[in-house]
């Protein structure tokens, strides 16, 4: 089965053929830096995580481009709120500080996020205001090719004009008739108000610090353009994916595919969309109060554990937060980890047997016993996991093959059917590497393998005990078992693949 995904522009899956054979050019939109990263900011980024190292894993070379935006009204707006008079101060947003100085601090704090659930950098991520000549440039191009036009209210503001572009609206199948006007703050320089911004002149009340230099006077880019001038920057007129959070198709996208494609440059040739996160079927809001962030998150549960919710979804769609949804991707990951570190044991005896083997077989003919036999490869995943994964990037079809071979090696464990353990470890490794969740780095709370693994022994030994005892119906003893355990703060599961634990 050839690589398929879902185009937004075209509204159907087909088959995805690289522009240059071996490589893959990807951009994906990210983060404005005005605030502290939200649960949709981290699930974006987790969704083309795991499509850069599955691309990576078929042999494809990745380009990838995530930008950040640090200049923006939202940004003045608030570093400018820091000097009033009524500003309460928090960790968050210290007093008296300048625009460039929250952006540069909430970038970390992006990245910081990034990071701890195992988000990979990408191969460049730049900032906007380290490409204003760019943008300055690809105005030019767009006013030469007679798509857009200075204001002429002397405000040093520069328009596309959207009229002049017959396609506009194709990403997201809108005619231009119906669309609003475009939010800019003053339309009495536009020949249209569904015109958007392009160059926005600098105002008495913003920072000096907040003004480039252009042909049109003092200003700063619109946000629009900023990723259209990053993304061709960076991987050429023509590049293989766009991508980012389904709020950006309009006007974001939009706008960014009419410019690009006005100046004369192909764009991107796949657009891949991420649903949103709700909140048991809500969309979150903080006046409601119904939202939780990825700090909030990391509180509550392992980064391990966040990072398989937030990617356990197919990325088109939405993904519903609930209170117990942490607690099941807890659970879910101790079966992997669990099988994981059984099979560990397993796959390490077998080879040393072996290596055992040749040795003595190397005896018996006089020849040198070779230093290692068997070495344990991780590089095939099952043919169900593939094509999962082929099928437009469906995570949650390849979970299930995942958990598949994590029950399959369980039964081959108490079979003591090592071969078999040993196929099923390999598998579900490679899995798991596919999906990042061996990439997450754990908290310095976290215990160590070796404390881990006597806890797992102990516990281990007692539920043998309890299961031995339900298998001669001596439900007493088999429930005070359970009761001291629940005391002690360990909470047993008991399921068709035997019974498994994890700590409250």
């Amino acid at each position: 089965m050839a690589q398929r995904f879902y185009d937004t522009k075209t509204a159907t899956v087909r088959d995805f053929v690289p522009l240059t054979e071996g490589e893959v050019s990807l951009y994906y939109c990210g983060a404005t830096v005005q605030g502290m990263p939200h649960v949709g900011h981290v699930r974006s980024a987790i969704v083309f995580d795991i499509l850069v190292r599955w691309l990576e894993y078929t042999g494809l070379q990745v380009t990838s481009v995530r930008n950040v935006t640090d200049i923006d009204d939202k940004i003045l707006e608030k570093s400018a709120a820091s000097y009033g008079e009524d500003f309460e101060e928090d960790e968050n947003y210290p007093a008296d500080e300048p625009w460039f100085a929250l952006a540069y601090r909430f970038e970390h704090e992006f990245a910081r996020a990034y990071a701890a659930l195992g988000v990979r950098r990408p191969t460049y991520e730049p900032r906007a205001t380290g490409h204003i000549p760019e943008m300055v440039a690809l105005i030019q191009r767009l006013i030469s090719a007679g798509h857009a036009y200075p204001a002429t209210d002397g405000s040093g503001d520069v328009y596309f004009e959207v009229n002049s572009w017959p396609t506009y609206g194709e990403l997201t199948r809108q005619r231009v008739e119906d669309l609003q006007d475009a939010p800019d703050a003053d339309p009495r320089g536009k020949r249209d108000p569904r015109d958007f911004a392009l160059w926005k002149g600098a105002k008495e009340t913003d920072p000096a610090t907040a003004a480039w230099g252009s042909p049109w006077g003092n200003g700063r880019p619109g946000w629009h353009l900023e990723c259209s001038a990053m993304s061709t920057k960076y991987l050429g007129s023509h590049f293989d994916i766009h991508g980012g959070g389904l709020d950006l198709r309009f006007p974001h996208h939009e706008n960014e595919l009419a410019q690009s494609a006005a100046a004369g440059d192909g764009f991107a040739n796949f657009w891949l969309h991420n649903g949103m996160v709700t909140y048991a079927g809500e969309k979150m809001s903080k006046s409601v109060g119904n939202t939780i962030s990825p700090e909030q998150m990391l509180e509550q549960a392992r980064p391990k554990a966040v990072r398989y919710f937030l990617g356990q979804a197919h990325y088109r769609s939405q993904l519903d937060y609930r209170p117990t949804s942490l607690q099941e991707a807890e659970a879910a990951i101790e079966r992997i980890e669990a099988f994981l570190d059984r099979g560990a044991d397993v796959v390490a005896d077998l080879q040393l047997k072996r290596e055992e083997a040749a040795a003595v077989a190397g005896t018996l003919t006089g020849e040198e016993a070779p230093e290692a036999v068997y070495v344990a490869q991780f590089s095939s995943v099952p043919t169900a996991f593939r094509a999962a994964m082929e099928d437009d990037l469906n995570v949650p079809q390849a979970l299930a093959v995942l958990h598949d071979a994590v029950r399959a090696g369980n039964s081959a464990l108490a079979a003591g059917d090592e071969d078999a353990v040993e196929q099923h470890y390999s598998d579900v490794q490679s899995m798991v590497e596919v999906l990042g969740l061996d990439d997450v780095p754990e908290p310095e709370s976290a215990q160590d393998p070796a404390a881990h693994h006597a806890l797992d022994t102990l516990i281990r030994a007692q539920l043998d005990a309890r299961a031995a005892a339900r298998a001669a119906k001596d439900w007493a003893t088999a429930d005070g078992i359970r009761d001291t355990l629940a005391a002690a703060g360990v909470v047993v599961e008991d399921s068709a693949d035997g019974a498994r634990w994890s700590l409250q």
